[in-house]
């Protein structure tokens, strides 16, 4: 189980990758989906998965390196959220992450109401 603290992003690229791809085949599919929007290096996650679905593999700076989670499916898939059709890339929260590592499909879940902060006009 990851434990994530809750100032750290994640963001799923939408386009399946190459699950040869390593720390700098990755990064790079990081610096291509970001643009100069964030900064790769700041510390959150980037979550990858192949075309079949069976695989993903998370990438993110450690402090003072790359570090990469590598998890296979022996049977099933992993359910990620619909994408925007123009969206290169989506973020999720930590809890859906957790979710969806152990093989639960965040849309199907049911959540209580929340606070959401009204959006400033101006």
């Amino acid at each position: 189980m990851l434990t994530l603290p809750p100032s750290i992003r994640i963001f799923v690229a939408t386009r399946p990758a190459d699950m040869r791809r390593s720390f700098d085949g990755l990064l790079a599919l990081v610096r291509q989906f970001l643009g100069s929007h964030e900064d790769p290096l700041a510390g959150h996650l980037f979550v990858f998965r192949n075309r079949v679905g069976d695989r993903l593999k998370i990438l993110w700076w450690d402090r003072d390196g790359l570090a990469l989670f590598y998890k296979r499916l022996e049977v099933g898939g992993f359910a990620f959220p619909m994408p925007p059709a123009d969206a290169q890339q989506i973020e999720l929260t930590a809890a859906d992450l957790q979710l969806i590592l152990q093989g639960i499909d965040p849309a199907k879940v049911q959540r209580s109401p929340r606070y959401s902060r009204p959006a400033t006009v101006g």
